[in-house]
Parts: C-alpha cells; structure tokens; sequence
C-alpha cells in the first residue's frame, strides 16, 4: 500500500512539501483556507520568491533565529534550487538589483496558479484541523483520517496546541517584520520615504548597523529598515520607558557644511538641505531644530551650522512599540532543539516532520522567510523518503 502523508497547511511550505512529494506518496493537504492565500501579499503583491545570494552560509546570516539550524537545510536546497523549482512550475524569474528575485509577471497569484497546478494529483481537503494523535505507527487526524507520516506546516500564526499536544515546545511566537511606533510625531511625514539610509540600532547593550530604505507612517515609520530593526529585536520588552534608538545618518562626515554655505549663500537653508534629504522632512527637521527654515545660508553662524550638521549625521528616532495591524511574520514557533535539520523530523514523535515558518525561524524581508519554506520544505520531503 502507498504510504499516506498529511500535510497540515497549504501554505508555501505545505504545498511546496506536497509537489516533492506527490510521485512517490498519497498525499492529502489540509486548510480550512485558500491554498497558497499567503503567497498573495508578499512582495507588494509581486511574490519576492527569494534573495540572490549563492553562498548558503552567508543567506543564513538574514535569520536573527535559525541561522545554524539553516546551515544543513540551505546546504541541501538554496537559491539556485529555488530558481530551478520555479523555472519548472513555468515561473521564469529575474533578479532586481537590490537582488531580491521576483517572477517575471510580477503577480503572487500567478506564482499560486502555477503552484496549485503542478500538485493536480495530491487531495486537498479544506477542513480545519482540531486534532493529530499518534497511536502505535498511525497518525489520527480530527479521529477520522489516518496516515502514516504527518507534516506541519501551519505557519506562525495559527493553532500551535496542536503541536503542543504532540509533547514538543512552543517558543512564544513575537511579532517579527512589522512597522514601528514613535515617540515623535510623525504624521506630517506620512507617505514621505528615504532610499538607503544608514542607521545605528541601539537598545540596552546591543547595536547594531543597519542601511536600507524606510517610510514615514501616520504612527512612526515603515519599510525595510524598519523591518530588520523590528526583527532583530522581535524577543524585546521595548517600550516607552525603554525605548530602541535609532540614529540616522542623512549625510557623509566628509561633507564640508560650511564651504556649502558659502556657496550657496543667497538660499534659504530648507533648500540646500534639500540637496540631501526629501524637501518636506527638510522642513519639518529645521522646525525641530528650532531653525527657521526660511533662514538664509549667509545668515547662518557656526553654532547654527554645527547643530545642522549634527543632526543630519546622528538623526534620533524613539522607537516606542509596533504596529500591530501589520504583522507579516512572527518569531516563535517550534523549538529547534526538538527538531532534526537533516530532515525536518521530529526528535520527539517519530515520523512527525515540520516545515515553514512554524518553526521558531524568522528572517528579514527581502525573500528570506519564502526561501526557508521552499528548503525546509524541500528536506522535510527527503527526510521522508528516507524514512519509509
């Protein structure tokens, strides 16, 4: 008789587990949702399948939790894997420059067509999952389905009882990927953006260096420096009495200020700052600085230009919270330790795998987190092939 394998969850992970899988095995996903629903949002709607960089151990380095767990599962299946994966769904990809790579469409949903397409031959049964029990070498699902191996791949937002009445550990998912809340008013900068803005993440006694994009928000600021900032300090109690700072560095330290005031004498200084940064963040900066933006450059003194100068390289942010609205990832899930990351079996329940972001690993944007559900789903896959 075929083994039976359950996949619970047909997200990225789930189904990318059932295609490897659907040959060999009798196959049956389970989601009470849309299959691939997911996939949909990411990417802005354009599905950034991954990040262009081929050395695995330096990929790894994008996961504040996970980086070692990865090693052996990126060493199996890496960006290369999944270009080829996608190339043989019928998605051609390109790589922009900031190397994420994204299908040549564009479009999540046709990333989802060709996907569900290519597992034809694997069941879906969109039921939601209440129970997986084990007795001897079955597995029992909602006490009525039977299978011999059972993948989970319920990602970071859903039921992890389940998993937890199976006898393993639950790191305490923390939202991970999401705008940050500021101390300062940032509204009258909503909608206003910076293109690779160079920044020290301080909190307690960890710093970080950071250089990316970011957007102002009605409530503090978005995109992917915030992202990573958001990330890196997921397992933080930060809050307004102990707030993450932020320094912005908008200009070089080789710039000459003064020789630029010099020159340009007959400007107001909103428009020689301008230069450097976007014309509505230059006026709300000398506002906060208390400099009248109208404010000539020949009329500046020394304490004045120093000040400027200051703060366009050490730009302070208080970051005070998140923005729960827009969680995209959680940190948390599954305790690595509990897991085999040659094959994504369970230590604990024999024939049990995990895939996706159910595990407690959670990368920065750019492709990283779909990157660790193709190769763990990839392993998850092998591992029960090897297993039979």
């Amino acid at each position: 008789m075929t083994c039976r394998v359950a996949i619970v969850g047909a997200g990225p992970a789930g189904v990318c587990c059932a295609y490897f899988l659907q040959d060999k095995f009798d196959v049956t996903l389970f989601d009470f949702g849309e299959p691939l629903k997911t996939v949909l949002p990411t990417g802005g709607g354009r599905c950034n399948l991954s990040y262009a960089e081929y050395d695995f151990k330096e990929f790894a380095t994008n996961y504040p939790r996970g980086e070692k767990f990865l090693y052996s599962v990126f060493s199996k299946f890496q960006t290369a894997d999944t270009q080829n994966l996608f190339e043989n769904l019928g998605v051609e990809t390109y790589i922009q420059d900031d190397l994420r790579i994204f299908p040549k469409t564009n479009s999540s949903k046709f990333v989802q067509e060709k996907f569900l397409q290519a597992i034809k031959s694997c069941k879906i049964r969109k039921e939601k999952v209440e129970s997986i029990k084990k007795s001897q070498n079955l597995f029992f699902i909602n006490n009525k389905y039977e299978f011999e191996k059972v993948v989970v791949a319920i990602g970071g937002h859903s039921n992890f009882n389940l998993i937890k009445n199976l006898g393993h550990n639950i790191v305490t998912p923390k939202s991970s990927l999401v705008g940050l809340v500021s101390k300062s008013d940032f509204s009258e900068l909503q909608g206003v953006s910076m293109k690779s803005v160079e920044t020290v993440a301080k909190f307690k006694e960890k710093t970080y260096s950071l250089k990316d994009d970011l957007i102002f928000t009605k409530d503090g600021i978005s995109g992917p420096m915030p992202y990573k900032v958001s990330s890196i300090f997921a397992r933080e109690d930060y809050s307004k009495e102990n707030p993450i700072e932020l320094n912005l560095k908008l200009i070089s330290d080789s710039l000459n200020m003064q020789k630029l005031l010099d020159e340009n004498g007959k400007k107001d200084i909103k428009t020689l700052i301008s230069t450097f940064i976007p014309k509505s963040f230059a006026n709300y900066f000398l506002k906060n600085l208390k400099i009248n933006p109208e404010l000539k450059c020949y009329e500046i003194n020394s304490k004045i230009r120093d000040e400027i100068f200051y703060n366009l390289n050490n730009f302070s942010i208080l970051i005070i919270g998140h923005d729960k609205k827009g969680e995209v990832v959680m940190s948390g899930g599954v305790d690595l330790v509990e897991v085999d990351n040659k094959t994504m079996q369970s230590k604990l329940v024999k024939d049990l795998f995990f895939c996706g972001e159910v595990l407690d690993i959670d990368g920065f944007c750019g492709g990283f987190n779909l990157q660790n559900c193709w190769s763990s789903a990839y392993v998850a896959a092998c591992g029960i092939m090897e297993n039979v």
